[in-house]
């Protein structure tokens, strides 16, 4: 299998996009001034570990329960279009849970950025890959960039809060939310047609 860089584009603007790490520097720094301060590193390494393990296991884990993967592909393109239209219509479904004991682990690693939308994504995408012949451990690079991305917002939580501005922050999550809809439409034609005979 060959290396496509166009494809590895759009894993890694995908999985961007899902994440909204940038989208969710409101409720970053908010934690942070609730908790004193984030451990870069430690939410990295956890987010990092959560997502390549649902990688690998994702698919027996499934086989266990009985469910195909397809059938999960299209559940996890109706999670994305949701996620999508949250970000768009400023609608929460996904609420992190407050007044956590451990900012790093819960609510910032779980379920904020590796989160159920995030997660699901990585599953919908191998699910597409596998289905299409694709070389799928593009997805693993896509997610090592993503996690360096997260790293760097999170030390420059403050950075950004200036540059960007209210405004700034509000436009890009509705851009990305747009991308996702998008992406979500992608995902459920691609595996849709094999479930419905």
């Amino acid at each position: 299998m060959q290396f496509n860089f166009q494809e590895f584009l759009t894993l890694t603007f995908t999985l961007f996009a899902v994440i909204d790490v940038v989208g969710s520097v409101p409720m970053l720094i908010s934690i942070k001034q609730k908790t004193g301060s984030i451990s870069s590193w430690k939410v990295t390494l956890i987010s990092g570990a959560l997502m390549v393990l649902f990688f690998f296991i994702g698919k027996p884990f499934l086989n266990l329960l009985g469910v195909d993967i397809r059938s999960f592909a299209v559940a996890g393109s109706i999670v994305i279009f949701i996620l999508g239209l949250e970000m768009v219509l400023g609608i929460e479904f996904f609420k992190p849970e407050k007044g956590a004991a451990s900012g790093t682990v819960v609510p910032i690693a779980f379920p904020l950025i590796a989160g159920s939308g995030t997660l699901t994504t990585i599953m919908s995408l191998k699910a597409t890959f596998e289905r299409t012949d694709k070389n799928e451990y593009m997805i693993l690079l896509a997610i090592a960039v993503n996690l360096i991305v997260i790293y760097l917002v999170i030390r420059s939580l403050n950075l950004i809060e200036r540059v960007l501005g209210k405004a700034g922050l509000l436009a890009v999550r509705k851009f990305f939310g747009v991308v996702l809809l998008a992406i979500a439409v992608k995902v459920f034609a691609t595996n849709a047609s094999g479930l419905i005979k």
